[in-house]
């Protein structure tokens, strides 16, 4: 009798602690997502086009991955080229704040705009991670290829 309690109880803690790892989505860090950018960068070289479809293909791993994805707008006019979300494709970044009033899009822009092509430039903001309604400390590395301006941004904390 006491060994199946005891049986019971570790299957218990065990499905626990199992259950605690799974709520919290493990994030990716700051090497992961200049790994990302790293071959993003090969790909705009190689071919812009594909690289741009590669980049807004939901199901391609190799430009989303946990809470990464790749994000490009065109300069000089800031329009999304690719992003996470369709719905933004074609909109300015320029447009895109994040309450109560941070204007990251303008940010973005302003970081890399005037960078030279292949200058890695950075910049800061904060952001809820994902499941909670906290914010952190997100850092975003942007680079500018042709005509393209492309970042990956991850939680730093």
């Amino acid at each position: 009798m006491k060994s199946r309690t005891l049986a019971s109880a570790c299957a218990a803690l065990v499905l626990a602690w199992s259950t605690a790892s799974f709520s919290e989505p493990q994030l990716a860090s700051a090497a992961d997502g200049k790994a990302m950018l790293d071959r993003a960068i090969a790909a705009l070289k190689a071919n812009e086009g594909a690289a741009l479809k590669a980049f807004n293909d939901e199901k391609n791993k190799d430009f989303r991955d946990r809470d990464l994805y790749v994000y490009c707008f065109s300069l000089p006019d800031g329009n999304f080229t690719a992003y996470q979300s369709p719905v933004l494709i074609g909109t300015n970044i320029k447009e895109l704040k994040i309450p109560p009033n941070d204007p990251v899009g303008q940010r973005a822009y302003d970081a890399v705009a005037k960078a030279a092509e292949g200058e890695i430039v950075t910049f800061t903001y904060d952001f809820p991670k994902p499941g909670t309604k906290a914010s952190a400390l997100k850092e975003t590395l942007e680079v500018r290829v042709g005509k393209q301006a492309c970042g990956v941004s991850y939680f730093k904390s």
